[in-house]
């Protein structure tokens, strides 16, 4: 056999040694459906869900715990539990038919501003926690034309129930200036005033 063959032939291994180490180090979990086959007694043989208790049921072995375990763990227990019904120990195989169904993950919190005035879109905005001013204004749609950008408010009642006005100029912050990194906090109010006549 050639270098070039063998070197085909070993990576044609690696997935399937991969998915060989996954199930050897795979926890078993309620809701997951289990293939077992009792090479001694077909009629053994079954798909068997994990129940929210964490067990699967098989004739003459019983209710066995499931959740938590390696598919190894499970078949020797099964084996272990089957074999006063036979006359020599069985051979059992447990694998994995099916996983459970995994509960989508939590989509992020997002954070309530309020977004008065002159911009594109006022109203109440969502943004994920520790968005920034220039973010919110961002969701916002940005400023009209008619926006006072030199007097943008930002006001925050604190935890004592005072309320606190920051002032800020946006075109100083497009320019570069600091502010537009200002974090925000659930409930801010972003006042964006209209011009002055000659403002």
């Amino acid at each position: 056999m050639s270098i070039f063959h063998r070197l085909a032939a070993a990576l044609l291994l690696v997935p399937i040694l991969a998915v060989a180490s996954w199930a050897q180090d795979y926890r078993v979990r309620a809701g997951d459906v289990l293939q077992i086959e009792v090479l001694e007694d077909a009629t053994l043989n079954r798909t068997a869900i994990v129940l929210p208790d964490g067990q699967i049921s098989l004739p003459l072995a019983g209710s066995v715990q499931a959740a938590g375990r390696s598919l190894a763990q499970v078949q020797a227990d099964l084996a272990t539990r089957l074999a006063p019904n036979f006359a020599t120990p069985p051979t059992v195989y447990v694998t994995l038919n099916s996983l459970a169904e995994r509960a989508p993950a939590a989509a992020p919190r997002l954070t309530d501003i309020y977004v008065l005035g002159a911009a594109t879109t006022p109203g109440k905005v969502e943004v994920k926690p520790g968005a920034t001013l220039l973010q919110a204004l961002a969701v916002a749609g940005g400023v009209t034309p008619f926006a006072a950008k030199k007097r943008i408010q930002l006001r925050r009642v604190d935890k004592s129930g005072v309320e606190k006005v920051y002032k800020f100029d946006l075109d100083a912050i497009e320019r570069g200036a600091a502010g537009g990194s200002t974090r925000l906090m659930s409930g801010d109010v972003i006042v964006i005033p209209q011009r002055k006549l000659f403002e």
